[in-house]
């Protein structure tokens, strides 16, 4: 079968994972150029938040080009173009959110003024609702290009994701692991998506064994709350599902990337229905007004 897949390091690693756990055969990784690969250096605010590196890897795979695409499940917008599906989501890695920090300072004792390195406004919004005196600065690029940013002594720490360090090896890298209490995560973070056509049984049949249900329960809790906030993955949402003996807990954060307002809630629920929770806390968030701060984020010239 033809993988389609991003061409950075952690991209290749995650579609090689999917490669090794299909059965016997020769399986192609294709390469494939997204809009947000193609301008690394512009912020990610100015591309419009969606499908910024999912596009077109899925037209190839509505044209045929490849039988099936790798994402890091975050990166796909909720609502998937028609004749596509997610036919398979592995196991979770580490959702959590990790600090690399030049000195190993933990975030709580990095001094006032610190800079910290990051694209994300979730991540922005959450770390300076905690740490209104740090200074975020927009980092993009690959992780092993933001850890050399690092070393250049360009910032004082940056957040990536712990998942990412994990798959590349990197993990000892981390000076510290974020808990839900300090950051929440983007919905799906750490999971990775196999995307097929939605008449292809037979990829469907071929990717069958790799999928987790559990992994599964958990992000559709997430992005089932994403999209009836209506937000993509450049929005400051985070959000984290815990699935245990039946039950699942949905955590989520809504704020403005300025650290203010923002809002922090929790539910429970059954895990039969995991998107009923998800979008049962997105009406508690919006009753709370999630809205006003969500369409501030949009009007204040966040996205440029």
């Amino acid at each position: 079968m033809r993988i389609g897949t991003r061409g950075s390091a952690l991209a290749l690693a995650q579609s090689r994972q999917v490669q090794a756990r299909l059965d016997s055969g020769e399986h192609e990784l294709l390469v494939i150029e997204t809009s947000g690969d193609r301008n690394p250096n512009v912020s990610l605010r100015r591309f419009g938040g969606k499908g910024i590196f999912t596009k077109e890897i899925e037209e190839a795979l509505l044209m045929g080009r490849i039988d099936l695409a790798v994402h890091s499940l975050k990166d796909l917008p909720t609502e998937a173009p028609p004749g596509l599906r997610i036919a398979a989501m592995l196991p979770r890695a580490d959702p959590r959110d990790a600090v690399v920090a030049r000195d190993r300072i933990p975030l709580d004792r990095l001094p006032r003024g610190a800079k910290i390195g990051t694209s994300s406004l979730r991540r922005q919004a959450q770390l300076l609702a905690r740490r209104p005196d740090l200074s975020p600065s927009d980092l993009r690029g690959n992780v092993p290009t933001r850890l050399a940013r690092l070393e250049e002594g360009r910032f004082d720490a940056i957040i990536v994701a712990a998942a990412g360090l994990s798959r590349l090896g990197l993990i000892d890298r981390a000076t510290e692991l974020l808990e839900d209490s300090v950051m929440l995560p983007a919905p799906g973070q750490g999971v990775i998506a196999i995307q097929i056509r939605d008449d292809d049984d037979a990829t469907a049949a071929a990717v069958a064994a790799l999928h987790d249900s559990m992994a599964e329960a958990e992000a559709t809790a997430e992005r089932a709350l994403l999209q009836a906030l209506g937000g993509g993955c450049l929005v400051p949402i985070g959000a984290r599902a815990r699935v245990h003996k039946g039950l699942i807990e949905l955590s989520a954060f809504v704020g403005h990337p300025s650290g203010r307002p923002s809002l922090r809630r929790s539910l429970e629920g059954s895990s039969a229905d995991p998107g009923a929770i998800g979008r049962e806390l997105a009406e508690v968030f919006l009753h709370e007004g999630a809205r006003a701060i969500l369409d501030g984020v949009r009007s204040d010239e966040v996205f440029p």
